[in-house]
């Protein structure tokens, strides 16, 4: 990265000696006798004793000299500020208090036209990334410059954080800024870049990083995107001989079901129930790799059909209300002893398999709108709120004991003739609703003309 911290050198003054290794009272000392030598730099590198602190995470140290000096964004030859020397060795104290001194998370050096932020991700330090984030959320980025501009940010050579993070295998970074806006297709356009026109995605294939894979097709990256060589993900891990990368990325494997992060409610879940749907995510496409590496024919991508007749639907709802008389967690559709979560409004409960299959979409280029509201597929009615389901009281479940059919009309349960929800289990039921989600955007179009996700 440019800065190789070795400040105990002889010829390097006793002042970086001291900060290197964090002698407070003897700087204090030194400070006191003479404060100029607190603006000194290192001869070869030119550091100052802040970039020395922040690099080493030397925390009292470093605040003593933002105490002292109060300038926090000093640059060296190379015109990095201490902050990105902190993001560059994941001292996420000093990064911290850099921040709430005031240094500048906008700067670029001139090694590599970088930011903090890209350091961050190059290095896989999740948590300094995480803070920069949440400081770029405030003024004068997220007013000025505009926070989804920022996430994206481009160093000298073209590539976003998101580049950097899956060149190098950081998964959690790579998670971390999709979670935060980062566009999950954009290609590398810097002049002299080693890879000109790769994705996040060709990059985590030439690495033969499988969990950055994972992250990527999840949140929508296409697998049929070229660089500028004309190479397709699949053609750059074949070629360096990544084979479980290649296998999931090959265009004739099935596709991996996507996050529907489009959806404003989806964003906008508590913590809780977006765990639930973010684990039945995980778990579906696992098996579809699974399926996939083992090289058989079996998938979770199911048959054609979500749905069921009217009669279905209301054998279903008297077998499902016996059952809750014994066992309050089970899913309306597949009956699984899950935790389940709350259609708000409705009151319907699915389990998190069932939730998201409603909402998620198996192919991201097929020209669905994937902003349409998801509707319940018992009432119809607009899926804009989730919640987890509150365990019921034992008073509760002995009225539900009692046999009830849902109060709508056989119109309206009809959501694709001439199939049912026969033994669905949750990875099962996963699949053959996500495979239906083209037919059920369909008629909630029908019934919801122009309807507007509220939260």
């Amino acid at each position: 990265m440019g800065q190789g911290l070795s400040c105990g050198e002889s010829q390097e003054h006793e002042l970086f000696i001291a900060v290197q290794k964090g002698e407070m009272e003897t700087l204090e000392a030194m400070a006191d006798e003479d404060p100029s030598l607190l603006a000194l730099k290192s001869v070869n590198k030119r550091l100052s004793a802040l970039h020395v602190a922040a690099a080493n995470g030397r925390f009292q140290v470093l605040s003593m000299l933002l105490d002292r000096i109060g300038n926090p964004d000093i640059l060296d030859r190379h015109k990095q500020t201490p902050l990105m020397l902190a993001a560059m060795h994941g001292k996420i104290s000093c990064a911290e208090r850099l921040i709430q001194a005031g240094a500048n998370i906008l700067t670029f050096d001139t090694l590599h036209g970088r930011t903090c932020l890209h350091y961050a991700a190059y290095n896989g330090y999740s948590d300094c990334l995480q803070l920069i984030l949440s400081a770029a959320r405030s003024a004068p980025v997220a007013h000025s410059w505009g926070f989804t501009r920022f996430v994206n940010i481009r160093d000298g050579s073209g590539s976003t954080p998101l580049h950097l993070a899956a060149r190098q295998g950081q998964a959690d970074c790579v998670r971390i800024l999709l979670s935060s806006g980062a566009l999950v297709s954009a290609t590398a356009c810097g002049v002299g870049y080693s890879h000109p026109g790769s994705t996040p995605l060709h990059l985590a294939a030439r690495n033969g990083s499988l969990d950055c894979v994972r992250e990527l097709l999840a949140w929508g990256a296409d697998r049929l995107l070229r660089d500028s060589s004309g190479r397709i993900p699949y053609m750059v891990a074949t070629k360096y001989k990544n084979e479980a990368c290649a296998a999931l990325l090959n265009p004739s494997a099935p596709e991996p079901l996507t996050w529907p992060s489009r959806l404003k409610f989806i964003n906008e879940l508590n913590s809780e129930a977006k765990a639930l749907l973010e684990k039945a995510l995980i778990m579906a496409n696992k098996e579809r790799e699974k399926a996939i590496l083992k090289e058989t024919s079996n998938t979770l991508l199911p048959p054609s059909n979500f749905s069921c007749m009217d009669d279905d639907i209301e054998m279903k709802w008297e077998i499902f209300h016996v059952k809750q008389a014994c066992d309050v967690e089970l899913c309306c559709i597949c009956f699984e002893r899950v935790s389940t979560i709350e259609v708000q409004k409705c009151g319907h409960e699915m389990c998190a398999h069932c939730i998201l299959a409603l909402c998620c979409y198996n192919k991201p280029n097929l020209g669905i709108n994937c902003s349409k509201v998801p509707v319940c597929p018992f009432c119809r009615i607009p899926i804009t709120q989730l919640a987890v389901a509150k365990s019921k009281t034992n008073s509760e479940v002995e009225l539900e004991s009692i046999p009830m059919k849902p109060k709508s009309t056989r119109k309206s349960l009809n959501l694709d003739e001439g199939s049912s929800f026969k033994s669905l289990s949750p990875l099962t039921s996963l699949g053959r609703l996500g495979r239906g989600l083209g037919r059920v955007a369909a008629e909630c179009n029908e019934g919801f003309d122009k309807q507007e996700v509220l939260v």
